[in-house]
């Protein structure tokens, strides 16, 4: 029986290593990542801030996606995945050709071997090409740097930002990225990160919280008084969040395979969990449920099942969604309050705790909880299993803490020199003036077309002289101030 037309050879625009099905897929789960950013990040930062800083922080998150592109095909996609330069880094170079990017996927580039010199695990080569692996991967290192954009909304120059995110990717991102995933020393230990725990989550949460610091708080009256613009456009915002996360984690394994089924399933299982505990908590000790605390706990319960998506029972993420949804919260709501390391930094959207904390939680589960025939369907280091299984599993929960360690401390350097050498040319913090304003001084736009919230009463924009009386101040008005027109 002949082969279907479209399963056949059809060279040479389909040769015969690539699985149509696979390739698919892949695209796919690249899109779903990339909608996360763009533009579902954008939305979510765009809603979430208060009125004035509406555009502000959608821009920052537009700019780096499209800074990030033009970076990784540059650059920094073979710094994370190509050639090893040092056991934590690759060696840079463009992934623009023709004769790389039709090629068969490969990744790493090296091949793991026992100390006797035998061979335990080579490369793999998933069965699509190159520029399927080299977009599927920039929509990873992109969503980083924009996650690490919500610490510092609302105050950071917008020139700084500009200069910062092609250094933060260069020279924090790829070391993470290579380290775990390209083939560096801590892959070859056999550190688990299915899709991005400490990669990406970890990273960005410390990168942000540095930033955050040295870039130096909001306003007084900002960070006193931040409501978000528009929660409902925020849900929104979420949503494709959460939908988009399916391709987050499911892409991982590079194949429409049995491990993938299993990561989608897992990563919803584990967010609706985590966002039940969360409202739950907040019911408890607030009184009511809070819809942002509820995007909270998806977000949180997100994270914290990535590094072990595929590879977790799903039991396991249950148990993994109770304490995402707990832990967080307490760091967040008690521990924040209590800390004055934490009241002294201002990260505005708390990326320290839904990402940083959720990243590192599930870091350290996937640990105590990875199952060892799920580990066999798609780990390079043989016999790799959680502390929970035996069989030598405890010596994995060391290396997901040693790990975690090694990203904390590299994000926190690496930031801080890199905000201290644009600092030398460029003021991290805006002024005060147009910390006052918001965006009609920064991007000379406005989200809403109403007056207040910091901008500057121009009667060019807001009315002429002659309809001056017939705009009053609303007696009804508390914070910022508004105008009402009698008709």
């Amino acid at each position: 029986m002949s082969l279907p037309t479209a399963y056949q050879e059809h060279l040479p625009s389909s040769p015969q290593w690539l699985n149509k099905g696979d390739n698919s897929w892949q695209m796919t789960a690249s899109t779903l990542v990339g909608l996360q950013s763009m533009p579902g990040l954008v939305i979510l930062y765009a809603s979430m801030v208060k009125k004035k800083w509406a555009m502000n922080s959608a821009f920052m998150a537009l700019y780096a996606y499209a800074s990030v592109l033009i970076c990784w095909v540059l650059l920094c996609y073979r710094m994370a995945f190509g050639d090893e330069l040092f056991p934590f880094w690759g060696k840079g170079a463009p992934s623009l050709g023709q004769k790389f990017l039709t090629h068969q996927a490969k990744v790493p580039e090296s091949t793991h071997f026992f100390k006797n010199g035998t061979e335990e695990a080579s490369t793999t080569q998933p069965l699509f090409p190159m520029a399927s692996l080299v977009y599927f991967q920039f929509n990873f290192a992109a969503i980083t740097v924009i996650l690490l954009a919500g610490s510092v909304l609302g105050r950071m120059n917008i020139r700084a930002w500009m200069a910062f995110v092609p250094l933060w990717l260069i020279f924090s991102y790829t070391v993470g990225a290579f380290s775990i995933w390209g083939g560096g020393f801590l892959y070859h230990w056999g550190v688990i990160d299915f899709s991005g725990g400490y990669v990406i989550h970890l990273s960005s949460g410390i990168g942000g919280f540095t930033a955050a610091y040295w870039v130096g708080p909001r306003l007084k009256s900002d960070r006193e008084r931040f409501p978000p613009n528009n929660v409902l456009l925020m849900l929104a915002g979420a949503g494709l969040l959460w939908m988009g996360w399916s391709g987050f984690n499911g892409g991982a394994p590079y194949a429409a395979n049995i491990d993938s089924s299993i990561a989608v399933l897992n990563t919803n299982i584990c967010a609706a969990t985590s966002l039940l505990v969360w409202t739950t908590l907040d019911v408890a000790f607030f009184g009511k449920p809070s819809v942002i605390g509820a995007v909270q706990g998806m977000m949180t319960g997100l994270v914290c099942i990535t590094p072990g998506a595929g590879l977790v029972q799903s039991w396991a993420a249950i148990v993994m969604g109770i304490l995402s949804g707990s832990i967080p919260w307490w760091t967040m709501m008690v521990l924040h309050k209590k800390s004055t390391l934490l009241q002294k930094v201002d990260d505005t959207l708390g990326v320290f705790h839904t990402h940083a904390v959720a990243g590192l939680l599930g870091g350290l589960l996937t640990g105590l909880l990875a199952e060892p025939d799920l580990c066999r369907l798609i780990l390079p280091v043989t016999n790799s299993r959680g502390a929970f299984y035996g069989g030598g599993g405890g010596i994995q929960f060391l290396k997901q803490l040693v790990a975690a360690l090694f990203i904390t401390g590299w994000n926190l350097v690496s930031t801080t020199l890199i905000l201290l050498t644009i600092q030398l040319f460029i003021p991290l913090r805006m002024s005060n003036d147009q910390l006052e304003t918001g965006d009609d001084a920064v991007h000379g736009e406005e989200a809403y077309a109403l007056w207040g919230d910091g901008e500057k009463y121009d009667p060019t924009k807001h009315g002429s002289s002659s309809k001056a009386d017939e705009i009053e101040v609303s007696p009804y008005v508390t914070g910022a101030r508004g105008v009402t027109i009698n008709l």
